[in-house]
């Protein structure tokens, strides 16, 4: 049974120091609130960037030609690097990577695409089948480029939804023909992009086609793998070991950083990950300690009261209370101080992330709170705020009758 008695006391006493009360609610609802803020926003932080690393495959590592720095057996500085088939090849012998692909860019980047009475200019890039997974490319209709189309230079190509919309409307685009620089070619796959519309305007034919028909040439404009489930550490053994292979190849010193860039995007994303972890450590440091501030200005309130109310006190005991209805009614107090203030700092922060979760901004994305760690947060701050008051209570048990009803 709720004892209304005990409440109206509770009451009375708040009224009576409503000043103090209301700032030292402040402190613990200003804790919860700044808590919920720091962690909705650090998790916005770390969405937006996990969503900036969506485009490619997060084990993928990305091999760009360069221009030597250093002379290299009697070899000058300022040589450019190219890549050919060759070094493709000999990637493929690595039982470590898990899909491997090459790009080859057309001169001049876009090119004009015709069907029917429409021409638009898209870019197009001569790849391998191993593209799809390193772009993290998802198919929508029909295939992507396979091994038989490099074989066999066929001339069929792949496009994005933006691309299909803007030349076929509506229409079936699978098995239709195009015109690409003036070489038809048969459209055999759509797909669709994480990166956004523009990476699904990209325009894909067979790295064989794009170097035979376009430049009658073997080189490779960049290449790309994904490296399974190898940790950062053994990923970077490997980058190593390929960057010493293609020195190797293509004569130029392996301490040349300029010669080959080599792009662990595996050992980037860990990077931001360490960074987060360490946000939010500081978050936790900086929200319980505001937590802690809340809980000890409960503390010295519940002590003002039972200074205020000594001779109360001691009267009571008089009376015939046990020191357990004593402690109960201070414990009570602080309780409910702290579960009110509590509750509506958690309140107001789920509804500032929500607020804040409408807004567009770039590297800053669906901040949110787990919900049972607000929850669980605020039920420790409780219980925090009843051992705030256990010592007052105590005190306040200890108090001798005739002591008390001698104090002013």
């Amino acid at each position: 049974m709720i004892d209304w008695d005990k409440w109206q006391e509770i009451f009375n006493s708040i009224r009576r120091h409503k000043m103090r009360t209301i700032l030292t609610a402040l402190g613990v609802f200003w804790g919860i609130f700044m808590l919920v803020i720091l962690l909705g926003a650090g998790q916005g932080l770390q969405n937006g960037v996990a969503h900036e690393f969506r485009d490619d495959a997060i084990n993928s590592v990305w091999v760009r030609r360069g221009t030597t720095s250093m002379p290299y057996k009697g070899l000058p500085k300022g040589r450019r690097v190219l890549f050919n088939n060759d070094n493709y090849d000999y990637l493929t012998g690595f039982e470590e990577i898990d899909a491997l692909t090459g790009r080859y860019y057309l001169q001049g980047g876009n090119q004009m695409v015709k069907y029917g009475k429409k021409s638009l200019s898209f870019p197009t890039v001569g790849v391998h089948p191993g593209h799809r997974v390193v772009e993290n490319s998802i198919i929508t209709e029909g295939r992507y480029i396979n091994e038989r189309d490099i074989k066999e230079i066929r001339k069929v190509v792949v496009i994005g939804l933006p691309v299909r919309r803007e030349l076929f409307g509506e229409k079936n685009a699978i098995g239709e023909m195009v015109t690409i620089g003036g070489i038809v070619y048969t459209v055999i796959g759509i797909y669709r992009d994480t990166g956004g519309e523009e990476e699904m305007r990209m325009i894909y034919i067979p790295m064989s086609t794009a170097q035979k028909v376009y430049a009658g040439t073997e080189n490779v404009h960049q290449l790309m793998f994904t490296v399974g489930d190898l940790s950062v550490e053994e990923t970077n053994e490997l980058t190593e070991e390929v960057r010493n292979d293609l020195a190797r190849q293509l004569q130029f010193d392996p301490k040349d950083r300029r010669a080959v860039y080599i792009y662990n995007q595996a050992e980037n994303y860990q990077e931001l990950m360490n960074l987060f972890a360490a946000i939010r450590i500081f978050v936790w440091f900086v929200g319980l300690g505001s937590i802690v501030a809340g809980v000890i200005g409960v503390s010295n309130i519940m002590l003002i009261v039972v200074k205020d109310r000594t001779k109360e006190i001691g009267i009571r005991k008089a009376l015939g209370a046990t020191p357990y209805s004593i402690v109960s009614m201070i414990l009570q107090e602080a309780v409910f101080i702290t579960a009110l203030a509590g509750y509506f700092g958690l309140i107001a922060g789920i509804g500032v992330i929500y607020l804040i979760r409408e807004l567009e901004v770039d590297y800053f994305r669906n901040p949110q709170v787990d919900l049972s760690v607000a929850v669980a947060a605020t039920i420790v701050l409780v219980l925090a705020g009843a051992l705030a008051g256990l010592m007052p209570a105590l005190q306040a048990a200890r108090i001798h009758p005739v002591v008390a009803m001698k104090s002013d």
